[in-house]
């Protein structure tokens, strides 16, 4: 067990996924620049439709339970049969508060807060993160309700209730490899729930110095139409 240990202290900053968030937070005074790109393709009923969401982010400690973090900017490309084109989504604060931290207490604990702000959009995600480490092997689990106004005078409603399940093994000081389950059930209008999506897939994260990378494959199991059948997630991040 032992000789496990610095290789999890080598890999704290790293994210081991990138669909499933970890309840530890960063030491005080750390700060940690995030760029994401997420890719959705394959719809069955726009055999042509492409998306690309991208997000940068500057992640900061504040106290050794409470970390912030900033999206600067949210965009997005899309290819679709109605259009194609660029398009600002929204900025982003967020707040992750460590209840119980998963290296030194039976199991990891956290709370998860981003209220989101755009064009005629304002959004809020809440999430409770749980994590487990068993030597090498990192388990996670986040339960989150993602609700956003838009459109005129934000009229317009929606929400999601999302569960995510992953698990890693670190094979060596810089590499750990995985997989990540996400299930999806939607909201429109707030009204009753759609038919929930279930995705699942590998990951693969790598850790050299101050960087790291971790990327995220998802297929969806169901046989949900009008959602991506493929979705790639990419997360590469720097240590100050």
């Amino acid at each position: 067990m032992l000789s496990i240990l610095p290789a999890l202290s080598c890999f704290a900053d790293a994210r081991h996924f990138t669909f499933v968030y970890e309840a530890t937070v960063a030491e005080p005074g750390e700060v940690e620049a995030e760029s994401w790109a997420t890719w959705q393709t394959g719809k069955t009923t726009d055999h042509g439709f492409q998306e690309i969401d991208f997000r940068h982010e500057i992640e900061f400690g504040v106290t050794n339970k409470l970390q912030g973090g900033l999206y600067l900017a949210d965009w997005t490309y899309v290819s679709s049969k109605e259009s194609a084109g660029f398009a600002f989504s929204d900025a982003a604060l967020e707040l992750i508060y460590n209840i119980y931290d998963p290296e030194t207490d039976p199991i990891g604990l956290a709370v998860y807060e981003e209220i989101q702000g755009g064009d005629r959009l304002f959004g809020s995600e809440s999430k409770v993160i749980a994590q487990k480490n068993v030597g090498p092997v990192i388990f996670g689990y986040n339960a989150t309700l993602e609700t956003v106004w838009h459109g005129k005078e934000l009229a317009e409603r929606e929400a999601e209730f999302q569960q995510s399940i992953g698990a890693s093994y670190e094979l060596s000081r810089h590499f750990s490899v995985g997989a990540e389950c996400v299930h999806e059930v939607a909201f429109p209008d707030w009204s009753r729930g759609e038919h929930p999506v279930v995705s699942g897939g590998p990951n693969f994260s790598i850790r050299s110095g101050r960087w790291w990378a971790t990327v995220t494959g998802l297929i969806q199991i169901t046989q949900a139409d009008d959602e991506p059948k493929c979705q790639t997630r990419a997360i590469v991040g720097y240590a100050f």
